[in-house]
């Protein structure tokens, strides 16, 4: 973290009216380092593009920089949110009063034959591209999949029956008070769309990955494969955060999962906007930013939505994507 001295020179291109007089200057600076910006707009760092300011922001690139960030936090009582890449966040309009901590921590490396492990700020395909190019398997399932290594293993994101807790042995995280430590993947408790590091507040700075030696020609065609079925319904243009909505656990359905997808469709969701949200033509379970839609348009579609599958199916959709601020 940056040293005190030079801060006032570090800090001549901010607008001081934006600046919070809450805490003085010097102590956040001090708390946090120059590298801390004010009034830090939001809706550039989300795939939505929506969204107000964060009162603070901060981004994160190194373990030791991440426990000093939640070290601080705590002594000074500030309000904070872990952000990944802002491929899975909606928002508010009105932002968020409070301290965003953005995850960059980098890195890639091979720890064995069948192990590798990466920064929790690593976009999640160069960790597939790198598990592909070191002959392992049991990645594919996430090629395409928008965001970051973190932020997946936070999420448990997953995709055409495998997901990233499968794989995971060990994570490293820095607990609420600053404290870094490592878990096993059993203590991270993940589940459908879920991990217990949502409760625990615990962030994600490195994951370790085991997975199978394979042939690189096969391991890339599957990749290609995944890849191409997401292009035929995914967004490839306008702003989307993918789907809004997790799928319902059915042991009769494939992969155990009755989309929701499915249920929108049938239930008439892709006839829905507001503004300039509006659902993808494609794949119900999708809203896109097709202009100038504000957080408070797609979060007003989002329930529109969810009220068409409950008066049809009795069915309360839960959602997959992530809210910061008040709506």
């Amino acid at each position: 973290m940056t040293p005190f001295s030079g801060i006032f020179e570090s800090m001549k291109m901010v607008d001081q009216s934006q600046v919070s007089t809450d805490f003085p200057m010097t102590t956040l600076l001090e708390a946090f380092g120059t590298n801390l910006e004010f009034s830090r707009e939001l809706a550039p760092l989300t795939s939505f593009k929506t969204g107000g300011r964060a009162k603070y922001f901060l981004s994160v690139e190194s373990v030791d920089e991440a426990i000093r960030s939640i070290k601080a936090v705590k002594k000074l009582k500030l309000p904070y949110f872990v952000m990944a890449s802002g491929s899975n966040l909606l928002v508010s309009d009105e932002g968020f009063d409070g301290l965003v901590i953005k995850m960059d921590i980098k890195g890639l490396r091979k720890l064995s034959d069948t192990e590798i492990e990466s920064g929790a700020g690593e976009d999640l395909m160069s960790l597939v591209n790198f598990a592909t190019a070191s002959s392992l398997s049991g990645l594919e399932f996430a090629a395409g999949i928008w965001g970051t290594v973190g932020g997946a293993v936070y999420g448990n994101a997953g995709a055409f029956g495998g997901e990233i807790g499968s794989v995971a042995t060990t994570i490293t995280v820095v607990g609420d008070k600053g404290d870094p430590g490592d878990l096993t993947a059993d203590q991270c408790g993940f589940s459908y769309r879920h991990s217990a590091l949502k409760d625990t507040r615990e962030i994600i700075v490195r994951a370790r990955f085991r997975l199978v030696p394979g042939e690189p020609q096969k391991i890339q065609a599957r990749v290609d494969e995944i890849l191409a079925a997401r292009e035929g319904k995914h967004p490839t243009q306008g702003r989307s955060a993918g789907c809004f909505f997790k799928n319902i656990p059915d042991p009769k359905e494939e992969h155990g999962k009755l989309p929701a997808g499915r249920l929108l469709e049938e239930a008439g969701a892709k006839e829905l906007r507001v503004g300039d949200a509006r659902v993808f033509e494609k794949h119900a379970n999708i809203i896109v930013n097709s202009g100038h839609a504000s957080s408070k348009d797609i979060r007003q579609l989002a329930d529109m939505m969810k009220k068409r599958v409950f008066d049809r199916f009795g069915i309360e959709l839960q959602e997959e994507v992530q809210q910061l601020g008040r709506f």
